[in-house]
């Protein structure tokens, strides 16, 4: 790989381990999955699918078999976009930026970005992949007001203005800003794929430029659609997997169509990974998705049921996993769970009581809080005391770390926090202790949770106890997730519980975004999210220093590509978090089990877990995963 990092510019090139090309064609070994389809002339030989210049990657596995999953609703197919993780450019093990589809990326100063494209590269379907993919989306999709009525996406907007946009030839394009969009590489190394390009030699069929509106518009009358529109955005699909007919560049295609129990994904003859051997990744022929209720995700995985299982499992499930590996031919790998605490408290300054927001932006009251939560006691309870006892912050893993962030204002101790509380004011109390409200009410906190985790539950039970002890008394109220969201934007929650920061790993090219109060699904400050999301029409501007603050250096980190500035904009952002107790954390380090057969190799034994940015498994390549058929273990057709 070619590297250069200085602060004028950055190239990135040949990615994800890249050896030498296997020389003569007669070198590449296809997979006997294909090999009817070759013979019949209906697939070109696999040295004319691939790209001229493929990722080779170092690994040794072998063709054949099938995957065995479970997702709890069809809907969730949607997520082989986020672990099989192909995209533009993305992230290796070690959180580096590095090219994937691209074959090669030029970045001046985080303004000027030049795309190469793999010369042969092509669609499942043997379309070519080409900048006219690129330019089709930009200018037919992303700026068409039928089919996106709110324009270009916010990430590739800077200061309101979209890039400046160059086809070069058929392989090179360029996004040009003005000034800096760090966010722009992150955000398409994701776990949602942007997706700025589209199939454009499928799609154009079903676009109004490119054919007659007319006929378009009756055949989305006969779907029950509105529009052409309509039409075309439902079959351009990349993330949701309903549309079987739509070409993918991801290694499985998906050919089952909904309504269905069983969706298959077969692997896709175009796919531009090889290993060392000359073999085409994927290894595996066919990833099946079987749909379950979520409640009998462990107990199928205990039977032998499946082959591959991580979404959906829990640290509580492994008790369970661990019974029944021998008997069922299974291993439950652990791997920690990178996200900033397992069970934060959210304590709303927006909220619309008066009384209530003038506590909840009280220093001392969230200090106070967090000093009355005996940490120790929820890590022995709910993560059997392998967690991490502290603040809702970053791991240890990510080269921001330092030992403050997690432990300043989070160790246990009550005579403080009554100190603390007593110092706002709130000395009476009533007959049961319960300490009262400047205007008579009980101290009692309703902490609103969608319920949805059975640690967060059972946490805040552990939590109401010791809060009893300095006179607080906390009342837990599960609801819908979507209800609670609802509440929270309009000011109606006072605290909320729910897991800390989704991304706990992260470098210094990674936005701050979950650190600003700039968006409203943040349960701390919805009302001053909605004001940044809307540019001031709704909610409200954000008016305690310490929060502006945050802001500021959020504009700072936006505003240059200079990684030096970038790093400080990050490290006080973090402190900041710590010192004022914006949220509360309590442990974080809960274990994701992933079930494996045995005989099924490629995943490490132990790594970490999280949706941003590991992609949940994403990062660790699923498509270098295979069975060994010396373990005599290949999955079931």
């Amino acid at each position: 790989m070619l590297l250069k990092t200085r602060t004028r510019s950055l190239v990135l090139a040949a990615a994800l381990g890249l050896l030498a090309l296997p020389a003569p064609a007669q070198d590449f070994k296809d997979a006997p999955f294909f090999a009817d389809q070759v013979k019949d002339k209906k697939l070109p030989p696999l040295a004319e699918r691939i790209p001229k210049a493929p990722i080779v990657v170092d690994a040794a596995g072998q063709y054949g078999g099938d995957i065995v999953t479970l997702v709890p609703r069809p809907r969730d197919i949607r997520y082989i976009s986020t672990f099989t993780y192909t995209r533009l450019v993305g992230y290796d093990r070690n959180l580096q930026l590095q090219p994937d589809l691209l074959e090669k990326l030029e970045n001046e100063d985080d303004r000027v970005f030049t795309f190469t494209l793999r010369p042969g590269h092509r669609w499942s379907d043997g379309s070519p992949f080409t900048t006219e993919d690129f330019r089709y989306y930009w200018e037919d999709v992303a700026q068409n007001a039928d089919l996106s009525p709110a324009g270009p996406p916010e990430f590739m907007m800077v200061d309101g203005k979209p890039p400046r946009f160059e086809i070069l030839d058929e392989r090179t394009l360029r996004f040009t800003w003005d000034k800096p969009n760090p966010r722009f590489l992150p955000q398409l190394a994701g776990a949602l794929d942007p997706g700025i390009y589209r199939a454009s030699a499928y799609l154009k069929q079903f676009h109004a430029k490119y054919a007659d509106k007319a006929a378009l518009d009756e055949k989305a009358k006969q779907q029950k659609l509105k529009s052409w529109a309509a039409l075309h955005n439902r079959l351009d699909d990349m993330k949701e997997q309903t549309n079987p007919a739509l070409p993918t560049l991801m290694p499985w295609r998906v050919v089952t169509a909904a309504p269905a129990n069983r969706f298959i994904f077969e692997r896709n003859p175009y796919y531009h990974r090889i290993d060392r051997q000359g073999q085409q990744l994927p290894y595996v022929d066919r990833l099946i998705m079987d749909v379950s209720a979520s409640g009998l995700f462990a107990a199928k995985a205990n039977a032998g049921e499946l082959d591959l299982l991580f979404r959906g499992l829990s640290m509580s499930d492994i008790p369970v996993l661990k019974e029944g590996e021998k008997a069922k031919g299974y291993t439950t790998l652990l791997w920690p769970y990178a996200r900033g605490t397992e069970l934060a408290l959210y304590p709303n300054l927006n909220t619309v009581d008066p009384v209530w927001r003038q506590l909840n932006r009280d220093i001392r009251f969230r200090r106070a809080l967090s000093l009355g939560i005996d940490r120790k006691t929820l890590n022995n309870a709910l993560l059997f005391g392998l967690g991490t006892e502290g603040n809702n912050t970053i791991v240890a893993e990510s080269p921001l770390f330092s030992q403050d962030l997690r432990t300043t204002n989070a160790d246990y101790n009550p005579g403080e926090a009554s100190r603390l509380l007593d110092e706002i004011g709130l000395t009476k109390r009533n007959g049961a202790g319960i300490r009262l409200l400047p205007d008579g009410r009980e101290l009692e906190i309703i902490v609103e949770t969608d319920g949805e985790s059975s640690l967060v539950v059972d946490g805040l039970t552990l939590i109401g106890e010791f809060w009893r002890e300095i006179g607080v008394r906390l009342f837990v109220k599960p609801q819908d997730r979507t209800v609670l969201r609802n509440r929270s934007y309009a000011g109606l929650t006072v605290m909320v519980a729910a897991p800390g920061l989704d991304n706990a790993i992260p470098t210094v090219i990674m936005p701050p975004t979950e650190l600003a109060p700039m968006r409203q699904d943040n349960y701390t400050w919805p009302k001053w999210g909605q004001f940044v999301e809307t540019k001031g029409k709704n909610g409200e501007q954000v008016d305690i220093p310490e929060a502006q603050r945050l802001l500021d250096l959020y504009t700072t980190w936006m505003n240059t590509g200079n990684r030096d500035v970038q790093r400080d904009a990050w490290n006080e952002m973090l402190r900041n978090h710590a010192e004022n107790q914006w949220s509360i954390g309590t442990i974080s380090g809960a274990l994701q089990p992933i079930v494996m057969r045995n005989g099924l190799q490629g995943l490490p034994a132990k790594a970490l877990y999280s949706w941003e940015p590991t992609a949940m498994i994403g990062i660790y390549r699923p498509d270098e995963i295979f069975w060994n058929k010396a373990a005599g273990k290949e999955a079931r057709r």
